[in-house]
């Protein structure tokens, strides 16, 4: 079988591990199970209708005597592209919102209060391809592009939170960002956060196509709780999640764009131990699929020109601080995952490991002060001869 041919590791495992051995195994994976939440018929029929898998799954906290549940719904689409990367710009970019719409409306039924899309959503992921045209046609103003106009209705259609990263054009400063726009479920423009690391990896050198973010570390305050952006590179670096916790984030999400020759095997991994070390929830969200460009382009590294990245291999989960997290979608199809959290888990996690109050951040400070002057010297220690 092709690597872009299996389903999901949950679905291989199941197909050959005995019930009490599975049971053990996924808890060693996957840490306490998560339960399954039930979604309406409708909803599950109308995933089946449009070709898209529908999970849901429900995180836990403890009863508290003094806060009652903190209950949020959290929805993460993953989808591949609709129509060839050559057709016209706006018809792909149509046809993106077209299959986005009916995905939200699903994840309406299933009562999400907050939506998050894959990283740069309305179009191919192009970059690194070295061409500049057509795709730079794809940037779009953050404020009023017609994407954000777009999930500007859908955000008061179903009053959620949508958080939708584009390619952004910043008109003022002739600049390109890669962009998440988080919209509140009055339809507001809450703010924007852009991607603070570019990667320079293979066919995903990026640095041409736009800047490292200015934003800094934004979270937003949203009625559904605090929420932050941490787009795609930003999930190799752990002070990233960090900072973003540090503001107050309870909800971290990471919109992607990964294939998996290149991360895959880190991709479990990361938002699982950022959610752990952070003590909240993360969002980690990949589009799937193989995306064929016209023109051959190469990496660079001596190997043959090639029309695509690879597989875009989806497997969209959320993790929570306990560790757990929940299975991940689907490896090769379109999806929706569902999954409702208690925020109060954050505090009763923190409570219980007190890694934040534990942390040295004054020692650790004044050492990455240090370390970012011109004559830094490493501490080392050597043996005296």
């Amino acid at each position: 079988m092709a690597a872009c041919e299996l389903e999901s590791l949950e679905e291989a495992l199941e197909a050959h591990l005995p019930e009490a051995e599975l049971r053990e195994v996924r808890r060693l994976l996957f840490g306490r199970d998560t339960e399954k939440l039930d979604l309406p018929a409708s909803a599950v029929e109308a995933a089946h209708e449009r070709h898209f898998e529908l999970k849901g799954c429900r995180f836990d906290a403890a009863q508290e005597q003094l806060r009652p549940p903190r209950r949020v719904r959290v929805g993460l689409i993953q989808h591949r592209i609709v129509l060839p990367t050559d057709a016209p710009v706006l018809e792909q970019v149509t046809a993106m919102h077209n299959r986005v719409a009916e995905m939200a409306e699903v994840a309406a039924t299933c009562g999400v209060n907050i939506l998050c899309f894959q990283e740069t959503w309305p179009m191919p992921f192009a970059f690194c391809t070295r061409e500049k045209e057509p795709w730079t046609e794809f940037a779009e103003s953050a404020e009023d592009g017609i994407t954000t106009r777009f999930c500007q209705e859908l955000a008061k259609k179903y009053n959620m939170v949508i958080i939708s990263p584009i390619l952004e054009r910043d008109e003022l400063r002739s600049t390109l960002w890669n962009t998440a726009v988080i919209i509140s479920n009055s339809g507001n423009v809450l703010g924007k956060s852009r991607k603070n690391h570019i990667p320079r990896i293979g066919d995903f050198n990026e640095s041409t196509y736009y800047m490292e973010g200015n934003t800094g570390h934004a979270v937003f305050q949203t009625q559904f709780g605090r929420v932050a952006v941490n787009i795609c590179y930003g999930r190799h670096h752990p002070l990233n999640w960090f900072l973003y916790s540090l503001n107050g984030a309870e909800i971290i999400f990471n919109p992607s764009a990964t294939v998996g020759a290149l991360s895959e095997p880190m991709w479990p991994i990361e938002a699982r131990n950022a959610a752990i070390a952070n003590h909240c929830f993360t969002c980690a969200i990949n589009r799937v699929g193989t995306e064929h460009f016209k023109s051959e382009f190469t990496s660079g590294d001596g190997k043959k020109a090639h029309h695509d990245f690879g597989h875009f291999y989806g497997s969209s989960y959320v993790a929570a601080p306990d560790g757990s997290r929940t299975p991940g979608l689907s490896r090769t199809r379109d999806g929706l995952l569902v999954v409702e959290m208690d925020l109060n888990l954050n505090r009763q996690i923190s409570d219980r490991w007190s890694f934040k109050m534990t942390g040295r951040y004054e020692e650790y400070a004044e050492e990455l002060a240090d370390a970012v002057r011109p004559d830094f010297q490493p501490h080392v220690v050597r043996e005296k001869i």
